[in-house]
């Protein structure tokens, strides 16, 4: 049998990063080494570049990296392979993707996911273990990450050359697994669409799927046999401002390999860069009310009418922000008085009609997305 480790997002900053420098580092990160000691092979999400660049690319919400000597904690892990599709890798442009690629290669690291260009961004990774062959297929949302053509970047989601590719692999190889970037942030659900793109995976041939971004531990369904884990929320990634939540949680999955067999799967839970820095294993005790959670997460993912109405609410408590994202409003203050309704819509529901078809409808939203490509070039 072959054990497989995952984990969710992993950016060693702010913290992490002070306690890497001073050395004590792996003390902090102990308790959770024997897992990844005990697998034949570890995937871990590398959300951030590994690198020195001082600007970052144009773009909305933050930037992240780390430093490149950081792939030292990835080494101490037992982890020789890192998926790389997601929403922060090409942060600090073509240099900093470079740079990581230097510092993995210079630590005995793999990656897959990413690439100079989309070429590159799209291969999929093969190893043979003991004596099974498995490709894995890493793929992000599109975001300001991704590559469409000859520029460094990531590989962008698209279940239609997914399908192509899972059912070429399953001719070739023994598993094919599914690595997924994507979802709503802080949100512990899949959205029904995130369901019904995971389970069309499974439905192409792929023996697993694996997600993270949500920065939140979601639940889990066995689809045909095949396991899908929607979000094992994050690993080791510090954020100011955000201790003792369902941020500082996460869960780093096994999956278990046999010829011939569906995968079997265990998970522990972890908490991170919480009141200490570092990655703890939690007890059982500990895990019980997140275990619990799980369970209930569960049971509204196997029902399509209870996801729906969860995700409904969901988008109802975020409309406000939303909507007011699509008003000319430019800075806070205008954009608060806005939501507050103390200043009015300057879009008319004619416009705002409009601006939902050149969203909605495919033919139009990819034209405005190539005008806005040229435009923001």
């Amino acid at each position: 049998m072959v054990s497989i480790g995952f984990t969710g997002d992993f950016c060693p900053w702010e913290r992490m990063e002070e306690s890497f420098l001073k050395g004590d580092w792996d003390e902090n990160m102990k308790s959770v080494r024997p897992f990844f000691l005990e697998n034949d092979l570890n995937i871990i999400d590398l959300e951030c570049p590994l690198t020195t660049v001082g600007n970052g690319i144009p773009k909305t919400g933050p930037h992240i990296k780390s430093l490149p000597q950081t792939t030292e904690i990835l080494d101490w892990l037992n982890c020789k392979l890192v998926a790389t599709a997601n929403n922060h890798f090409r942060d600090y442009g073509p240099q900093g993707i470079k740079d990581t690629y230097r510092a993995l290669n210079d630590a005995g690291i793999s990656w897959f996911g990413s690439g100079l260009n989309a070429a590159e961004a799209a291969k999929i990774h093969r190893v043979q273990i003991q004596n099974l062959e498995f490709a894995f297929l890493n793929m992000t949302e599109h975001e300001w990450s991704t590559t469409e053509g000859p520029e460094p970047g990531c590989n962008p989601l698209d279940p239609i050359k997914a399908f192509g590719s899972i059912q070429k692999l399953k001719k070739e190889v023994d598993f094919v697994v599914v690595v997924l970037h994507g979802g709503h942030e802080h949100y512990e659900l899949p959205s029904p669409r995130m369901k019904e793109t995971y389970r069309f995976m499974i439905d192409a041939g792929a023996d697993a799927v694996v997600a993270h971004h949500t920065h939140i531990i979601s639940g889990h369904e066995v689809y045909q046999g095949k396991p899908i884990f929607y979000s094992l929320g994050n690993f080791c990634f510090d954020w100011k401002g955000l201790r003792n939540g369902t941020w500082n949680k996460g869960m780093i999955l096994k999956l278990k390999f046999e010829k011939g067999k569906n995968p079997e799967f265990e998970y522990k839970f972890i908490k991170q860069n919480d009141e200490n820095a570092g990655v703890y294993l939690l007890d059982a005790e500990s895990s019980k009310p997140l275990e619990d959670n799980i369970l209930k997460l569960n049971s509204i993912i196997a029902d399509d009418d209870q996801l729906q109405n969860a995700f409904d609410t969901y988008s109802k408590q975020l409309e406000s922000i939303m909507l007011t994202r699509i008003q000319p409003y430019k800075n806070k203050v205008l954009t608060a008085l806005n939501r507050r309704n103390i200043l009015p819509d300057i879009m008319g529901k004619g416009k705002q009609r409009l601006l939902k078809n050149l969203i909605q409808c495919e033919s139009h939203r990819e034209v405005l997305l190539n005008a806005l490509n040229r435009k923001l070039s």
